[in-house]
């Protein structure tokens, strides 16, 4: 009621356009009154919230915060300051606190602010002060004690405890977990992979040949729909009535109804694997002209993707390369992977239309399983190839993190044998997995030159 109140008290009686977000919502209304307070052209300037607003929310992209009322709970505080002061946050928070004086919330505030230093910066130790000065708290807002009194002691109380806090930190663990260089290595692929576009080209493609349908949003956003002629009964994270999605992070953090596609979202990684696991699109003939080859030479061009049945826990990507494996074999069995990448045969290769591929299939039956057969000794040669490089890399990597660990139990009871032998299981794990991984063959292009 409080949050409707100054809603319509802002909106009839000061002019400012606000929103309000409550427990009377539906989840609908609260998404779209967020996403209105996030609209920077012409949204809403105020987002009016009660404490169903406090968590689970972000609005990074306001920097004043009006607390109406104040928690008595430090966590609860920080999680409502938290909903502002978060990642995506380009300038300073600014917390404003309205108090009758003399009343018991300018006593709360007091003693938040001076007791607890809560609105200048994070306070782990807060909640087992309060827990420690509750009910001396209580009866200080009653105005039963000396708030400066409590203030003081409250004052103490966290110092002691952050002094305690700061001293049980292990700073070989904090050393070792701030890597600034590789994080912003780390940082800048992540940021062109989102600039290149690709997956925006990538995702729209397959909507298009899943029969889903898509329109355009707004810049680096789509409106998803479940199409009439859909190729599949059911398309990954959509709903039926639609979903808007976004390829843009600073969209995504400032609009929560939208959501954020990157390649590990399960809207793509489910497709894909869909596709992956049927025969759509695993097969196709096309023919080619090149100076020099005799009309009617094969070239078979197969894809085989790295099986390796493993826990994901192992990571086992750091050592075996999971990147498809490509070969390319002519009618004299040589493999010309090398020598005409895919790009290139994309670029040559002309379409061919289905009564004649069904007739050259027809005729060339038998030499194509013979140039099966070849492509699959060729590809098992690059499997045996990727197991060493993989064996080698997972014996040096984990070989020398245990040994590393072991050296530093000698001078750091903290390192645990239980550490290390977990160590030891995920090097006898991984490889005794890169040992089993195979090749699948994925999909295969019959090309015929003319």
């Amino acid at each position: 009621a409080t949050a409707e109140q100054l809603e319509h008290y802002l909106h009839l009686r000061a002019g400012i356009r606000c929103a309000a977000f409550h427990e009377g919502l539906s989840i609908i209304e609260r998404d779209r009154a967020a996403a209105w307070f996030a609209d920077a052209e012409s949204g809403a300037q105020a987002l009016i919230c009660s404490e169903i607003g406090s968590e689970g929310r972000n609005f990074q992209f306001a920097q004043h915060l009006v607390l109406f009322d104040l928690p008595r709970n430090p966590d609860l505080l920080e999680q409502r300051i938290g909903r502002l002061d978060r990642i995506g946050q380009a300038g300073d928070v600014h917390i404003h606190v309205p108090y009758l004086a003399g009343t018991a919330q300018e006593r709360l505030f007091r003693w938040l602010h001076e007791g607890l230093d809560i609105f200048r910066q994070n306070c782990p130790a807060g909640r087992p002060v309060f827990d420690a000065y509750r009910e001396r708290l209580e009866a200080a807002l009653d105005g039963g004690e000396d708030i400066n009194a409590l203030i003081e002691e409250t004052r103490e109380a966290t110092a002691n405890a952050n002094r305690r806090l700061a001293e049980g930190r292990d700073r070989l663990l904090e050393r070792n977990a701030c890597r600034p260089v590789e994080a912003q290595r780390i940082i800048e692929a992540i940021r062109d992979s989102e600039r290149s576009g690709e997956l925006q080209a990538y995702f729209e493609t397959l909507c298009d040949n899943l029969g889903v349908e898509h329109e355009y949003h707004s810049e680096g956003c789509l409106v998803l729909r479940p199409g009439e002629h859909m190729d599949t009964a059911h398309f990954p994270e959509l709903p039926e009535d639609g979903r808007t999605v976004t390829f843009d992070r600073a969209t995504a953090l400032a609009r929560e109804d939208m959501a954020f596609l990157t390649w590990e979202h399960p809207m793509l990684s489910e497709a894909m694997e869909a596709i992956l696991s049927t025969e759509l699109g695993n097969a196709a003939l096309g023919t080619l002209k090149l100076r020099g080859v005799p009309a009617g030479t094969l070239l078979l061009e197969c894809l085989y993707t790295v099986n390796v049945s493993a826990p994901k826990s192992l990571q086992l990507q750091r050592f075996l390369s999971l990147s498809p494996q490509r070969v390319l074999v002519d009618s004299r069995d040589r493999d010309l992977s090398q020598a005409i990448s895919h790009e290139r045969l994309n670029q040559l290769v002309r379409r061919v239309d289905h009564a004649t591929a069904v007739g050259i299939i027809r005729q060339l039956q038998g030499a194509v399983d013979e140039r099966l057969a070849a492509a699959a000794g060729f590809a098992e040669k690059h499997l045996a190839t990727l197991r060493e490089d993989a064996t080698r890399r997972a014996e040096n990597h984990l070989g020398e993190e245990i040994t590393r660990l072991e050296s530093l139990k000698r001078v750091n009871p903290q390192v645990r044998d239980e550490e290390i032998s977990h160590l030891r299981w995920q090097r006898e794990e991984s490889l005794a997995a890169i040992a089993r991984a195979d090749l699948h063959l994925q999909a295969v292009r019959l090309v015929v030159t003319a």
